[in-house]
């Protein structure tokens, strides 16, 4: 009997060893969208449930070489739910977000990081994009950074993607396309981003070769998520330039949430360290919010509101600039008279509906309206003084080259209404396949007024426009007895609407090669459109684009993922692309057509025990039925004839992780050529061709004090073409602007943030996070030009090309805190 005992306990030991050895291990820290850790989550697999504690750990055995589901439950957060397939002894580390919104299904191989790894989409932390610093801080101030992404304008939160324009690049926030204003021409007059930082969970960016179920631009996507907020909480922003508050709400039941901000910007620190002394009252300020509501399980429902007002008085006083060279310095001085008054009210609205049909099929309806009311009125007259500076070493002009003056008028109204209807679907398959499709309808009507003309004289004498057939004028010399005209008059009323309907379909798989991972996607999208109000009623036009991404993982020790993706993209002509230079609507423009094809390789690899990643991409377009541009600050003109062919190429790299334990930073290298040919004349160089583009954003702390953190962002662009005369032929001049080269740093001493596991002060144990900071804005005090203002004397027959200065160095000071 006793000899059976000990069996039997020898067979149980035995038995429970083979078993634990054939078992493996998950583990690691539930969080919510906020990143707090989540306690009491149920982790339940194959019959065992785990609790998370109160830091959201959690640990749980699982089968070894078998496919297990973990099912992760909470009261107030929805059901999330993984599949694994692990080695014996094998300990996979998990650290999910689990929302309020949908529920998640995935496996341990097709996380969200790495599908976007897969798609070639970038992800900015929200918390990176609120510390780093920079003259327009946001969203775009962050993009600027990635390559393959140029602006040489700190002021505007206008960016280009691999030799596109302004108007060639998607914005979404939450799912909703999303519009800027019009008229506006320089970026001191845009204010504010429609993006609110404060409001942001996630942010993607794709620099080219998306998926055909995003829309039909040329050049990037950036797809912005708000967050939904699970409690309580609130956030105050202050600075020098404005500020900011936010609101987080929720209701008892978990039914309800919002989150609701206000924010208000005077740019007048920065306009006041520009070479032009105003008298400048600017006032850009905005409320938006994004309200959730669950009415069950399978049906959600939100609204996203935004009003923003921007006023923009601007009456210039005085300007002097310096220029030339060592041997022959010059100096401009302009004297003005008059103001401009400018103000660009929107608002903006999007009902959006999801419904789950079964756990494989999801249905989404958007709704939205954007109604534009912008006004541009300016008189403007600048008396100038053009002279050499004396040799004595003072800044004195001693002998004056020519004088004249420059009166610039507008009366610009624009009304415009664009509203959208969209239904969007999503099934699943269980074989890792996944169909989504969408058909969208667009309606766009457009009241615009444009009154804009220009008188130009040098030392008393009407300058002539270049282009209009008159006698010659050899004044002072001869007299003149042509008739006097505007150097520059655009004229044109314009009513017009637009519709449109677009669609797309496209299908994602997750299979196997051998041994290595493949994902592919192949999608085509569709759009048919109209023009009407114009003088010639606009033909009815349709343009299809097929698309593909393909990406493979081999089974390599090294964890690498190679990436081909392109198709056809189509940019139908939105409004402005429509008007040509004289302000007439040609409503049978076509739509610009692209061929992307992109060639990436993404490695994660770590170094000095940290992650790291380098990002690797080789594009090229070829574009065809081409809507040649000029652009004068950020005010964007078109031919609008499709009279041309152009093509971009370009290679561009990325190195980021933790060069700072605990901290994200990166460097970005890119090199770009892109060139136009305009009826066949020969290929030039396009307004965006920037070659060489080298950004750093870095993040450190002080060793012996961590809670002093360095934010660094460093920008620098090789000049663009531009600055030339306005109605210059560039086949016959083109001039380049100078180098763009900025750094901007912050200091910032933190009190409170989520590594603080304990407040010293009994006052800082309300704040989740609290910190005051010091910005230097363009550290080195570089001259950076937006553009060029051409003088001409009138005796010599010389212009002298005088860079438009922006900001110079200027210094900021910021309060963060968060409840």
């Amino acid at each position: 009997m006793n000899h059976n005992k000990l069996l039997f306990v020898f067979l149980f030991l035995c038995i429970t060893c083979f078993s634990f050895a054939q078992s493996a291990h998950v583990k690691g820290v539930i969080l919510d969208e906020q990143n707090r850790p989540v306690s009491d989550v149920n982790v339940t697999s194959l019959g065992t449930t785990k609790q998370s504690d109160a830091n959201g750990f959690f640990e749980i055995n699982v089968p070894s070489n078998k496919k297990t589901s973990l099912i992760f439950t909470h009261i107030s957060l929805k059901m999330m739910s993984l599949t694994v397939n692990l080695k014996p002894n094998e300990v996979f580390v998990f650290n999910p977000v689990m929302n309020n919104s949908e529920e998640q299904m995935g496996e341990v191989f097709v996380s969200s990081r790495n599908k976007k790894r897969v798609q070639g989409i970038a992800t900015v932390d929200a918390a990176t994009i609120k510390k780093i610093p920079g003259a327009n801080a946001g969203i775009e101030n962050i993009l600027k950074t990635l390559p393959g992404v140029n602006s040489n304008n700190e002021l505007s939160t206008q960016y280009a993607v691999r030799g596109g324009n302004y108007d060639e690049n998607l914005v979404y926030v939450n799912e909703v396309e999303v519009y800027r204003p019009f008229l506006i021409r320089s970026g001191q007059q845009e204010g504010l981003s429609f993006t609110n930082t404060d409001l942001v969970q996630n942010v993607d960016f794709s620099a080219g070769g998306f998926q055909a179920k995003f829309g039909d631009k040329l050049s990037s996507v950036l797809d912005i998520t708000y967050r939904k907020p699970t409690q309580f909480g609130a956030s105050l922003e202050a600075s020098l330039l404005g500020g900011s508050i936010s609101v987080d709400a929720v209701s008892k039941n978990k039914k309800w949430s919002a989150v609701t901000g206000v924010r208000y910007r005077n740019n007048s620190l920065l306009v006041n360290s520009q070479d032009t002394q105003t008298n400048y009252t600017p006032s850009f300020a905005d409320i938006q919010t994004n309200i959730n509501y669950d009415i069950s399980n399978k049906w959600q429902v939100s609204f996203l509101g935004n009003i923003s007002q921007n006023k923009y008085l601007y009456q210039p006083l005085t300007r002097e600039t310096k220029f030339g060279t060592i041997d022959q310095p010059m100096s401009l001085a302009v004297y003005y008279e008059g103001k401009e008054r400018d103000q660009y009210d929107t608002y903006f609205g999007a009902l959006k509906t999801t419904y789950k049909v079964s756990p494989s099929l999801t249905l989404k309806f958007i709704g939205s309206l954007f109604h534009t009311i912008e006004e541009e009125h300016f008189d403007i007259l600048a008396q100038y003084r053009l002279g050499n500076i004396g040799e004595d070493g003072s800044t004195q002009v001693d002998f004056t080259r020519g004088i004249g003056s420059q009166l610039n008028h507008a009366r610009n109204d624009l009304d415009a209404l664009i509203a959208n209807a969209e239904i969007k679907g999503f099934k699943e398959w269980k074989n890792d396949s996944q169909l989504e499709f969408g058909l969208k309808y667009t309606r766009e009507s457009i009241r615009d007024r444009i009154v804009e003309w220009e008188m130009i004289d040098s030392a008393g004498f009407s300058i002539n426009p270049p282009i209009a057939i008159l006698p010659k004028n050899n004044q002072p010399y001869e007299p003149y007895t042509g008739p006097l005209l505007p150097y520059q008059n655009v004229r044109a009323t314009n009513f017009n609407t637009i519709n449109r309907f677009s669609g797309y379909a496209q299908y994602n798989k997750k299979s196997e090669l051998g041994s290595s991972q493949v994902w592919y996607n192949l999608g085509a999208r569709f759009q048919s459109w109209d023009v009407s109000g114009a003088a010639v009623e606009g033909k009815n036009q349709i343009v299809f684009s097929p698309r593909a991404q393909f990406a493979i993982k081999p089974d390599w020790d090294m964890d690498m993922v190679f990436r081909l993706s392109g198709g056809l993209y189509h940019q139908p002509p939105f409004y402005r692309e429509l008007r040509d230079l004289n302000g007439v609507v040609n409503p049978n423009v076509k739509a610009q057509e692209s061929v992307h094809i992109v060639l990436s390789n993404d490695y994660n690899f770590k170094m000095w025990n940290r992650p790291f990643k380098w990002v690797t991409e080789l594009y090229y377009k070829s574009l065809s039925d081409v809507n040649v541009y000029s652009i004068d600050n950020v005010r964007i003109g078109y031919i609008a004839n499709n009279n041309a062919t152009a093509y971009a190429q370009g290679l561009d790299f990325r190195l980021n992780g933790e060069f700072v334990p605990g901290t994200e930073s990166w460097i970005s290298f890119g090199y770009l050529k892109t060139e136009e040919n305009y009826e066949n004349k020969g290929y030039i160089a396009r307004p965006t061709d920037q070659r060489l583009k080298f950004a750093m954003l870095f993040q450190d702390y002080m060793p012996n004090i961590p809670s002093v953190k360095l934010y660094l962002n460093l920008v620098y662009n090789t000049g663009l073409p531009g600055g030339s005369p306005a109605y210059s032929d560039p086949y016959l001049y083109q001039n380049r602007l100078n180098d763009y080269r900025r750094a901007d740093v912050g200091f910032a001493k933190v009190f409170v943030d989520n590594s603080t596991k304990v407040a010293k002060a009994k006052w800082l144990k309300s704040f989740k996070e609290l910190s005051v900071g010091l910005e230097i804005f363009n550290l080195f005090n570089n001259q950076n030009a937006i553009t060029n203002t051409w003088v001409r004397d009138v005796y010599s027959k010389n212009q002298y090309a005088i860079p438009n200065y922006m900001t110079s160095r200027v210094f900021n000071i910021k309060l963060n805190a968060r409840l």
